[in-house]
């Protein structure tokens, strides 16, 4: 069973910054390292979006414009982490946070294949 689990989120004012982190307990590095690595987060009332992802070689990145230029995401196989990190944070930056993983490269929710159960950020202006 894969479990995966975020970390890291918070209330901040807007500007501040924030990195979260994503573990996965289940996997160990040599199977963790095959998966794509995405970030995804959800508003209040709204849909699930994309936000970023990493490719297997933690080099290949991809980023929604919302957050082009101010987020950066990174892993770490060794440890089966991903990282998220988040600068110059706005209100609608305020949702709750979701890693997941797939083995397909895709912005697309249904084609990640294991999520964790996400955690919250909330920017005050």
């Amino acid at each position: 069973q894969v479990q995966l689990t975020e970390s890291g989120g918070e209330s901040v004012q807007a500007g501040g910054s924030l990195t979260l982190s994503c573990t996965d307990s289940e996997h160990p590095e040599h199977s963790f390292s095959t998966f794509d690595m995405g970030w995804f987060r959800q508003a209040p009332m709204k849909e699930r979006e994309f936000v970023a992802r990493i490719g297997t070689d933690a080099e290949t990145t991809y980023y929604a414009d919302s957050v082009k230029g101010r987020f950066i995401i990174s892993r770490d196989n060794a440890k089966t982490a991903v990282y998220l990190q988040m600068n110059n944070l706005k209100p609608d930056d305020t949702a709750i946070y979701y890693c997941a993983k797939s083995n397909v490269w895709t912005n697309r929710a249904s084609d990640y294949l294991y999520w964790g159960p996400g955690t919250q950020v909330t920017v005050s202006s």
